[in-house]
C-alpha cells in the first residue's frame, strides 16, 4: 500500500468534484482528485450537454415543419449522422477525457484513477493507493441510474440515458419507462427523428414533479406529435424475443419496440464510498449535510448525493459554498427556496420553488395566478402552437412568490426573473410595479400577476 499525504481529497471529479478540487489547488492546497469514470462527470459525456445537443437538433427539425402557413414551404429529411457525429466531437473523440484530466493536472491536482472508499477518519483508499487528507474529505460521487426491479428486464440489452445519447442510429421503435426530465427529452428527440415513441410513467403524469398543468400541456403536445402516452400506469414484466423487447403493463396492455429506454430516475450508492467509515448512514437516498455542507467531521457532501435535486447547478452551487468553508473565507449559507429546474422540451417547462401543493402542503396559505402564453402578444406573433403558460404561487401572509412556472418556447429563459423573484422574496406587489418589455415571452409575467390580483379580489 503507498500512502500519500494531502489536504484534501475529493471523491468524484463532476462538474462539482472537479470546481472544489480545482480551485483548492489554484488556491495551493494539496489535493487529490479520485474518478473512477470520466473526469468531468454525467453532464459534458452522457447528460445535459450532449442530450441538449440532441434537442437542438430536433428542435431544428419542429422549427422547419412550422414554415407552412408562417413563411413559405419546406421539406425536411432527418438524418442522424450529423447528430452523433457532433455529440463524438463534443465528447472528445469518443468520450476521451483527457482535456478534462489535464485541465485539473495543470491546476496542481493529483488524479487518481478508481473507485475511491473512505477506510478511516480523513482517508480514502483507492486500490492500492492510500490517500490520508489533513484538513479532510469531500463526497461528490454522484448518481447512477435506478434500474427499476421489473421482471425479465435484468439480462436484457436496454438503454440508460448513457446508451441513448451514444445512438449511432434512431431506432424503428421506442418505448420510455419513465415520464420524468429525461425521459420525455429523449423521447421527443427520437419521435422527431421519425421514431415510433411510447412513454410509460407510473405516476398520475407527465413530468410528475411539475404542476400538473405541466403534464397536461405534455401530454397534449405529445399526443399531436404521435407519441404515445401512458399515465398511471406502471410496466409489470418485460420480455425479449429477437429483435423486440415487449413491455407488459398493469392492466394486461402489451407494447412492443426495438428499443427499451430505462429513465425511472437516479439513486446514491454510499456504501461504494464507504460513507459508513464516516459516520454516514450507507442505507440512505441522499447525505444529510449542514447549511456548510457538512456530512460528519472532516467530511462535506456535495450535489446529488445531498438530495437537493440532481442539477449540474446544483452541484457548482455546492462547490462554491465548500471551497469557501475550507479554505476559511466569507461564505453564504446553502438555500434551497429558490431552486430552479427546466425540463427542455418543446415547450420548455421551467420552474422555481413550491409547487402549488408543495407550498399547501407546507401549510401556507396560498394563492395562484396564472396566463397562457398563446394569449399573449409574443406568443400570438410566434404561432406558439405548441402553447405554454405562466403559473405563480404567492404566500398571501408574507405577500411573495413562493413558487412558479414557466412553460414556453423560451419557457427556462423567462424563468430567470421568475428565480430571482422567488430567490430575493420580491414583493408581489413591486413585481406588479415593474416596466415589462413589449412584446416578449416574459411580458406574460404580468399578465400572471394581474391574475393573481384578480384572485385576492
Amino acid at each position: 500500500m503507498s500512502v500519500h499525504e494531502f489536504d484534501v481529497v475529493v471523491i468524484g471529479l463532476g462538474p462539482g468534484g472537479e470546481e472544489v478540487a480545482g480551485r483548492l489547488a489554484e488556491a495551493g492546497l494539496a489535493v487529490a482528485g479520485v474518478e473512477s469514470r470520466l473526469v468531468g462527470g454525467e453532464c459534458p459525456y452522457f447528460g445535459c450537454v450532449p442530450s441538449k445537443m440532441m434537442i437542438r437538433a430536433a428542435d431544428l427539425l419542429a422549427e422547419a415543419r412550422r414554415i407552412p402557413g408562417m413563411a413559405g414551404t419546406a421539406s425536411v429529411s432527418p438524418d442522424w449522422s450529423p447528430v452523433a457525429s457532433r455529440i463524438r466531437t463534443e465528447a472528445t473523440d469518443d468520450w476521451d477525457d483527457t482535456v478534462a484530466a489535464d485541465r485539473f493536472t495543470g491546476k496542481g491536482g493529483h488524479l487518481f484513477r478508481g473507485a475511491g472508499r473512505i477506510t478511516g477518519p480523513r482517508e480514502v483508499q483507492v486500490g492500492a493507493d492510500l490517500l490520508r487528507a489533513s484538513r479532510g474529505i469531500v463526497i461528490a460521487t454522484g448518481t447512477v441510474p435506478a434500474i427499476p426491479p421489473i421482471p425479465g428486464l435484468v439480462g436484457t440489452p436496454f438503454w440508460t440515458n448513457r446508451e441513448a445519447i451514444q445512438a449511432t442510429e434512431v431506432p424503428e421503435s421506442l418505448i420510455v419507462l419513465g415520464g420524468g426530465a429525461i425521459g420525455v427529452e429523449l423521447a421527443q428527440v427520437f419521435a422527431r427523428f421519425d421514431a415510433e415513441v411510447t412513454v410509460v410513467e407510473a405516476l398520475s403524469q407527465l413530468v410528475p414533479a411539475e404542476e400538473p398543468e405541466a403534464g397536461e400541456l405534455l401530454a397534449g403536445v405529445f399526443g399531436s406529435e404521435g407519441i404515445g402516452v401512458r399515465t398511471g400506469v406502471a410496466a409489470t414484466a418485460i420480455s425479449r424475443d429477437g429483435t423486440r423487447f415487449g413491455v407488459r403493463l398493469a392492466g394486461g396492455e402489451e407494447l412492443s419496440s426495438t428499443r427499451l429506454l430505462v429513465a425511472t430516475g437516479r439513486r446514491v450508492d454510499l456504501a461504494a464510498v464507504g460513507a459508513g467509515a464516516a459516520g454516514i448512514d450507507e442505507t440512505g437516498h441522499a447525505i444529510g449535510v449542514d447549511d456548510r455542507l457538512h456530512a460528519a467531521p472532516g467530511i462535506w457532501a456535495i450535489g446529488d448525493v445531498v438530495g437537493h435535486g440532481a442539477f449540474t447547478h446544483m452541484a457548482m452551487y455546492h462547490a462554491g459554498i465548500v471551497v469557501a468553508d475550507i479554505l476559511g473565507r466569507e461564505q453564504h449559507p446553502a438555500e434551497y427556496h429558490a431552486v430552479p429546474r427546466v425540463t427542455f422540451t418543446d415547450p420548455e417547462i421551467g420552474s422555481v420553488g413550491l409547487t402549488q401543493a408543495q407550498a399547501m402542503q407546507a401549510g401556507l396559505r396560498v394563492r395562484v395566478g396564472s396566463t397562457q402564453i398563446p394569449s399573449s402578444a409574443r406568443g400570438w406573433i410566434h404561432k406558439a402552437g405548441n402553447g405554454g403558460f405562466i403559473k405563480l404561487v404567492q404566500d398571501i401572509d408574507r405577500g411573495v412568490l413562493v413558487g412558479a412556472t414557466s412553460a414556453g418556447p423560451t419557457g427556462g429563459e423567462v424563468l430567470s426573473m421568475l428565480t430571482l423573484a422567488v430567490h430575493a422574496e420580491v414583493p408581489v406587489r413591486r413585481l406588479g410595479e415593474m416596466i415589462y418589455a413589449y412584446p416578449t415571452f416574459h411580458r406574460a409575467v404580468e399578465d400572471a400577476l394581474r391574475s393573481l390580483s384578480a384572485a385576492a379580489g
